[in-house]
């Protein structure tokens, strides 16, 4: 493939249908026209190879990333993070969570490597549902609200969960497995027969549910998140065992511009909202519970950390007048965010390669006087290392930029 002059293109995303994802707020944001009933879910920006975003080189002409990034490493990533990385470290994401997700841990970049090799020399098919390892590689987390949205993260402090287990009559009997510690108690319910767990979850489940259908519960408590779980995850003679999960974990609600780090081994789970996410390239999950899909309790037992977590919010630190940052200790990724007035101007040097994505305004891309182009809300542009444009706003424009932390240090 032959390396284009220019480095400054307008990129198409993919859009992911999984059966979680809302009917409006993606469709509207990026002007689509979707089948009645059919979920969006995610936006992926990025070169992962089962989604990769589409180079519009022209109006004729359109190229997957992925393939343009493979056939010139070194003039699209930068010298350094070809190197480091080998492709495009980062995947960015646009989400909308109508349904709850599953209970999920990533692995650690070098358990990631490990396990992958193992399954691949048990001859584990690829595409195989049991499959757990789909890559080698970790997949730490950023994920930014952009309007109220309400996630499980990590186990709650101690005292807290402590306090729960005793107030809560249902559950009171796991008390005594919690004064062995995190492990002990989330072992237990994991590998519970299933009547056991139906057996301390049934009397539950029948106190709150009918509170729930009559709007008495609230999304700030376990009770509403637990009592919806129910109703979407639970098949005859099987309550979903996620459920305990939901007590279990700090039970977060992110405002507007608040983001929140998920590294390797923190247990969590996105519940409901409107999200941009970044993250390493990779499709890693080991999950827990609220879902259809595989679990294997014994994996997901290999990497979870069991420990308190105290949920550390992160804000933008601005960087110039229209740049600021969420940094993070990912190598991988950073997600940065241009704010710009209508008439205003920026201009930008990228350091390997980086997408833009309008969330909402429109601007005008310049990055010479033969390749200027207008990006709106829901469209993107990608540059490559060394790249330089102009951009002046059309109107009051919101955009959120991946790059990689490594090169802009």
């Amino acid at each position: 493939m032959e390396l284009f002059k220019n480095k400054i293109f307008r990129l198409q995303g993919k859009v992911q249908h999984y059966a979680w994802g809302g009917f409006n707020y993606l469709s509207e944001l990026l002007n689509l026209r979707t089948k009645d009933g059919e979920p969006n879910a995610e936006y992926w920006l990025g070169a992962h190879e089962s989604a990769s975003s589409l180079i519009m080189v022209s109006d004729n002409q359109e190229i997957p990333l992925i393939e343009y990034i493979n056939d010139h490493p070194t003039e699209t990533l930068g010298a350094d993070v070809a190197n480091a990385f080998h492709q495009l470290p980062y995947l960015l994401k646009i989400l909308d969570v109508r349904d709850m997700l599953s209970i999920q841990v990533h692995p650690t970049k070098k358990n990631a490597e490990l396990e992958f090799a193992e399954e691949i020399r048990r001859n584990v098919d690829a595409t195989s549902p049991i499959r757990n390892y789909k890559d080698d590689n970790h997949k730490p987390e950023l994920m930014l609200a952009l309007g109220e949205f309400w996630l499980l993260h990590g186990f709650k402090p101690k005292a807290k969960l402590d306090k729960l287990l005793q107030e809560i009559p249902e559950l009171n009997v796991l008390s005594h497995a919690f004064k062995k510690g995190y492990a002990h108690l989330y072992g237990t319910v994991m590998e519970m027969d299933q009547e056991k767990v139906n057996h301390i979850l049934q009397p539950l489940l029948d106190r709150i549910i009918p509170e729930y259908r009559a709007s008495r519960l609230t999304k700030d408590s376990e009770d509403f998140w637990a009592a919806r779980a129910a109703l979407t995850f639970n098949s005859p003679g099987k309550i979903d065992r996620g459920i305990f999960s939901i007590y279990f974990f700090n039970l977060l609600s992110l405002q507007p511009g608040e983001a929140i780090f998920q590294d390797a081994g923190l247990p969590h789970a996105y519940l409901e909202g409107q999200n941009v996410e970044i993250m390493a390239n990779s499709d890693n999950v080991l999950r827990g519970g609220l879902t259809p899909k595989h679990i294997d309790v014994a994996e997901l037992m290999k990497h979870i950390h069991f420990e308190e977590t105290i949920p550390s919010i992160i804000y933008e630190t601005k960087k110039d007048v229209h740049v600021g940052s969420y940094i993070t200790p990912a190598p991988d990724f950073q997600l940065n965010k241009i704010s710009i007035q209508k008439g205003e101007k920026t201009l930008q040097h990228i350091q390997s390669t980086n997408i833009f994505f309008v969330l909402k305004g429109e601007i005008t891309v310049n990055e010479n006087e033969k390749n200027i182009f207008r990006c709106g809300q829901g469209q993107s542009w990608v540059g490559f290392n060394d790249g330089r444009f102009a951009a002046k706003a059309g109107s009051d424009t919101v955009i959120y930029w991946a790059s990689v932390p490594v090169i802009n240090e």
